[in-house]
């Protein structure tokens, strides 16, 4: 479960880790799925016996796959929520870089640290974390991010 905190606790948390998500498995099926819903079918993540040709030797994920997990993992125990919320936005991206590739059957999970939170207009936050998508038994993240949710609360 995410951190669930009161409005005026939010500077408390700012630069600090706010949550940690279990891992999750990439396996084939998942890449495969992907590559349908965006019409990106290129060997490196479809074709096993080809992308065992390359540096990679298996098939990888889409970097926007990984990217994409984002949503599904911060509601695992991603992020600060706060209290009396009736609505998250997802409001952009400001930073992304791939910085390592996941390949099939890796395990992946999220790390959230709280960058900022700043009321914009009444009952609407801006809030930023830094994102980091681990790689489990991999020194270099698969990606960072600084990610921007808005938040409305009752």
């Amino acid at each position: 479960m995410s951190k669930v905190v009161s409005a005026d606790q939010l500077s408390n948390y700012i630069g600090q880790e706010v949550g940690v998500t279990d891992w999750l498995q990439i396996d084939q099926d998942r890449i495969n799925k992907f590559a349908d819903a965006t019409g990106d079918h290129q060997y490196i993540h479809v074709d096993p016996e080809r992308a065992a040709e390359t540096p990679f030797g298996t098939t990888i994920a889409h970097g926007f796959l990984t990217l994409s997990l984002m949503s599904m993992l911060s509601s695992q125990n991603g992020g600060i929520k706060l209290e009396n919320a009736v609505m998250g936005i997802n409001y952009g991206l400001d930073k992304v870089r791939f910085i390592n590739p996941v390949k099939v059957n890796d395990k992946i999970r999220a790390r959230f640290e709280l960058v900022s939170a700043e009321e914009k207009k009444p009952k609407h936050f801006l809030i930023k974390h830094n994102v980091t998508i681990d790689i489990d038994g991999e020194e270099k993240p698969a990606l960072i991010a600084q990610w921007l949710g808005m938040t409305v609360v009752a």
